[in-house]
């Protein structure tokens, strides 16, 4: 074996401190991905449940508050009538992380959902 020198003891350190970043911000976009997809469901979940409101006869404007409640803040929910259904498109705007990962970009999620009207 042989005895370590003096300036290879730091390096183990100077790498760890240089690594510890870049966890910290995969990390951060791991997370941000993950909030990314809850939108994206939470926006499926609005649209869903203001189009079956409507088709069951209840007032596209009930309807419409009911999506918002359901979607993330600043969503835009769109209810179109016609004679036997109910299309309703919901949307939202997801900022960036910020921090570190402030290159990424918002993203914008949308679902659209259809339901017969009942008689």
């Amino acid at each position: 074996m042989h005895a370590r020198s003096r300036a290879d003891a730091g390096a183990a350190t100077a790498e760890l401190a240089l690594g510890i970043p870049l966890l910290v911000a995969l990390t951060a976009g791991l997370v941000w991905m993950l909030a990314v997809g809850a939108a994206q469901v939470r926006v499926v979940d609005a649209s869903r449940e203001a189009a079956r409101a409507v088709a069951r006869g209840d007032d596209p404007s009930s309807a419409e508050a009911v999506a918002l409640r359901i979607a993330p803040d600043g969503a835009r929910v769109r209810i179109e009538v016609a004679a036997d259904e109910v299309s309703v498109t919901t949307s939202a705007r997801i900022s960036g992380p910020g921090g570190l990962l402030a290159v990424l970009p918002g993203v914008t999620v949308s679902a659209d959902a259809v339901a017969l009207v009942e008689e």
